[in-house]
């Protein structure tokens, strides 16, 4: 991968990078030559990556020994870890208290991101000093007793295949590797998280700001391949998808970077063109001299690519490192990154003793003089091929006054891992030699080393300790580290600097609701945004009142939006479906929230109520005045016509049929409810009676005036009065049946209207409210009929015309209630009733005894026994 950076160095003008030799000539690499060797009585082995060794393919063109003609990227935050490694050594062995008689030392060896130096490094460490002799040491000098590895996971696995052989106990402080076999695992000690949590924490993350669709980078190895493995099934499960899914291009160590160019070009065109604003980077800690170079692409394509800020989130093993070219180039693309570090703490005194240190007076730190070198852009003098050219190191600069784009004296987490596991080794060390684990047979330090050095692994598995600045450190079950993990902000600025800034954490000792925490307001976020925090969505959410529509043949997480059906609502972002409010609610307008409904009835308080009172009041008091009328010329030949008994009667009726309306006024009750319907049907029954007693005697009377008529003898009171009751009494006892079976009571109706909760009458039994209502219907018809045959009868005072009148517009009022009634919803489901039942008595009322009263008040000439005799 940091293919890349010879690209650019070539390109900045920086065409070589080789530490031993001056200008871009190309000097060999002595084997061995970039260690670190402390003596001490127990030797803390360390194989650690700092440089990248870049080599010209072996084309066989060449004598051997000018075909591995090497050259050297420093990576140079990556010296910080031997710094802390050699600190906690020195801090342990000036503690009198801590290995009584006994010290501790240190020799490291870099891997160069490779497997045969990393083979190499691990068999030096079963050769006598200085003699490589692999697995042949004279005698117990400098036998390393453990050895620390990282950053990286991929070379943990090529030294386990040398040392462990030997048992030896083998900690890692970068990404934990990936181990299958549990007895190789036995030797293996991670002083690195657990990665699920980390998974755990970013998906935590991403569900937190709601980023469903983002992209991700991965490293081409076996744990690139564990986080596709368990971590892209589990984001998918929980509604995360992915614009893309990339592998960083594969490492390579040949000069020929042509093809892993054409790679990153193609990965970063992909990045620019994604429509994710959130990207996972999870590689390793090489990666990030790749990732700071991302704005710097654009200069080398021939299509224009317009470069758009992401939010990047990058795992714990991405810390920040830098080669020494990029030191005047901006930092802005780690601007607002979001990563995941190894929760720690500062260490009183790291940071005084990086700026003691001095090149020229660490004669055996071969490691420091080249660091020096690329990082202050000077040369040692026995170093100077041209003694005329360059500038001279004084190793008097000082560290402090490096950029941070240079070099990070701050404690990182990394570092902080190293720091921890020299002292888990120191406390595994003392563990062992206490007096309670000492046997007879053990008298001194070579028969520890040569006979009972593996048991160091037991006591590594099961130490507990606080460390310095007071963190307990302990492992599980499972040999993974108990602590967890900082969030980080990074914010960049224009002078090459940089801070950052704690925003969150996982911690998996806390309660489940506390095992992640974020500030989102103490974030920072690319510039871009405006400081306003990113979507990163296939399309826009769906707003409340909508729900989601999946676009066949795209991921579940982009859709479309579709408005909620009539009557159901939607009040989230994003609704899967929309559902129904409950019975006493309604949708608004906008189909996202659900109101209370207004319950309502036909009051007295409301305009169509005081009408409908105001007009049965007055047909009321009609009907009185035309009783009293009647009452009072009860004498005359128009009142004493067609049975003056049945006409008071009908009257009645009628005016009890006008004030039944009040009845349909008002809230429901029980009263009203058991009142309403039978009511009104006894009444009518009473009226149509009187009106088919009428017809029927008017059309006996006429058949009777034959000769030897029979029909004489039903003529007369007896025949009205007998039809009268029998339909009354008929209708009377289908009332009391429905009230003994099911009565009306009073209900609410919260379906027919949509905002609104209607108060009325349950009839109870539909089949006997329709009973009553064919009794009603049948009396109707049988009362038209007879008064439409006898409407010619010759008479005076014959009313059977306007009794068929009157019928034919009740029969109308009553025909046109049906579909109005079943039309209408609601308190005016009532105002139809009342309206028709006024209508219907106001004809009857209207047609029967107007004439009447037109006779008896203004044409009393009329109203004459001469005239009836004479007609």
């Amino acid at each position: 991968m940091v293919v890349m950076a010879i690209l650019s160095i070539l390109l900045s003008g920086a065409t070589c990078l080789i530490l031993h030799t001056k200008g871009c000539s190309v000097g060999k690499l002595p084997l061995n030559k970039h260690k670190y060797f402390l003596p001490g009585d127990f030797i803390m082995a360390g194989i650690l990556s700092q440089f990248y060794m870049i080599s010209d393919p072996v084309d066989f063109t060449r004598h051997p020994s000018e075909e591995l003609v090497d050259e050297l990227i420093f990576f140079l935050q990556n010296y910080q870890h031997i710094m802390a490694l050699v600190f906690a050594v020195k801090e342990i062995n000036e503690n009198k208290h801590i290995l009584s008689n006994m010290s501790l030392g240190t020799d490291i060896s870099n891997s160069y991101f490779m497997a045969r130096w990393t083979y190499l490094a691990s068999m030096e460490l079963l050769s006598t000093r200085g003699r490589f002799i692999p697995n042949y040491k004279c005698d117990a000098k400098d036998w390393a007793v453990s050895a620390i590895a990282g950053p990286n996971s991929h070379i943990c696995p090529f030294m386990a295949n040398i040392l462990n052989v030997y048992k030896m106990p083998q900690l890692t402080y970068g990404s934990s590797p990936l181990i299958d076999d549990k007895i190789q695992g036995a030797f293996f000690h991670r002083f690195f998280p657990n990665a699920d949590q980390q998974i755990m924490g970013i998906l935590k993350l991403l569900l937190y700001f709601r980023w469903i669709w983002i992209g991700l980078i991965s490293q081409p190895d076996k744990s690139g391949e564990r986080f596709l493995q368990n971590a892209v099934p589990l984001f998918l499960q929980k509604g995360i998808c992915f614009d893309f899914m990339e592998e960083m291009a594969k490492e390579t160590f040949s000069n020929d970077i042509a093809g892993a160019f054409k790679e990153f070009s193609k990965m970063y065109i992909i990045i620019m063109k994604s429509t994710a604003n959130v990207i996972i980077l999870y590689c390793e800690n090489q990666v990030t001299v790749i990732f700071r170079m991302l704005p710097y692409f654009t200069e080398f394509e021939d299509i224009p690519i317009v470069r758009k800020d992401k939010v990047w989130i990058m795992p714990a093993q991405m810390e920040f490192t830098s080669l020494p070219f990029q030191k005047t180039r901006r930092m802005e693309v780690f601007h607002g990154v979001i990563t995941f570090s190894i929760s720690s703490k500062e260490i009183s005194g790291f940071n005084k003793f990086l700026q003691m240190r001095n090149p020229t007076s660490e004669v055996e730190d071969h490691l420091m003089r080249v660091f020096w070198e690329e990082a202050f852009e000077c040369s040692f003098p026995k170093d100077k091929l041209d003694k005329d050219t360059g500038m001279l190191c004084t190793g008097e600069e000082k560290l402090k006054n490096l950029p941070k784009s240079v070099f990070d004296t701050t404690l990182t987490g990394q570092s902080y891992s190293i720091y921890n596991a020299v002292y888990a080794v120191r406390h595994a060390l003392q563990a062992m030699f206490s007096p309670k684990h000492r046997t007879r047979g053990e008298v001194g330090r070579e028969t520890f080393l040569t006979h009972k050095a593996w048991q160091l692994n037991h006591y590594l598995r099961t130490i507990s300790f606080n460390n310095t600045v007071g963190q307990k450190l302990s492992f599980n079950e499972n040999g993974d580290l108990e602590t967890g993990f900082d969030i980080v902000n990074w914010v960049t600025f224009p002078n090459q600097t940089f801070t950052k800034v704690k925003v969150g954490k996982i911690d998996p000792t806390a309660s489940p609701n506390k095992l992640f925490t974020i500030s989102a307001q103490d974030i920072t976020w690319p510039a871009m945004f405006n400081q306003v925090q990113p979507l990163s969505l296939c399309n826009d959410n769906c707003c409340a009142g909508y729900r989601k529509m999946k676009i066949e043949g795209k991921p579940f997480c982009c859709y479309d939006c579709l408005p909620c059906a009539k009557g159901k609502i939607s009040n989230q972002m994003d609704a899967v479906d929309c559902f129904y409010c409950s019975k006493d609610q309604y949708p608004n307008n906008a189909q996202n929230l659900c109101i209370q409904k207004e319950v309502t009835f036909l009051s007295y308080n409301e305009p169509l109520g005081v009408t409908l009172t105001t007009v049965s009041l007055s047909f009321s008091v009609i009907t009185i005045l035309v009783l009293g009328i009647f009452i009072k010329k009860q004498e005359t030949p128009v009142v004493k016509a067609n049975n003056r008994n049945l006409t008071y009667t009908l009257l009645i009726a009628l005016l009890l049929s006008f004030l039944c309306t009040f009845l349909f006024v008002g809230k429901p009750d029980q009263v009203k409810c058991l009142m309403q319907q039978t009511t009104f049907s006894t009444i009518f029954s009473i009226a149509l009676s009187c009106i088919l007693g009428k017809t029927t005697i008017v059309v006996l009377a006429f058949m009777a005036t034959k000769p030897d008529s029979k029909l004489r003898k039903w003529v007369g009171k007896k025949m009205a009065i007998s039809i009268v009751l029998s339909c009354s009494l008929s209708q009377f006892t289908i009332c009391l049946v429905w009230l003994a079976i099911s009565p009306p009571f009073p209900d609410s109706d919260m379906h027919s209207m949509a905002e609104e909760i209607v108060l009325q009458c349950n009839a109870g039994s539909t089949t006997m409210f329709y009973t009553i209502l064919c009794f009603l219907g049948l009396l109707t018809a049988v009362s038209f009929l007879v008064a439409f045959l006898a409407r010619k009868l010759p008479d005076c005072f014959n009313e059977t015309r306007f009794i068929t009148f009157s019928m034919l517009v009740f029969c109308s009022v009553w025909i046109s209630f049906v579909p109005t009634y079943l039309n209408t919803k609601g308190k005016y489901m009532v105002a139809v009733e009342i309206f028709s039942i006024l209508a219907s008595t106001a004809g009857l009322l209207g047609c029967i005894f107007s004439p009447k009263c037109y006779i008896i008040i203004l044409r009393p000439d009329l109203n004459t026994k001469g005239c009836l005799i004479k007609k």
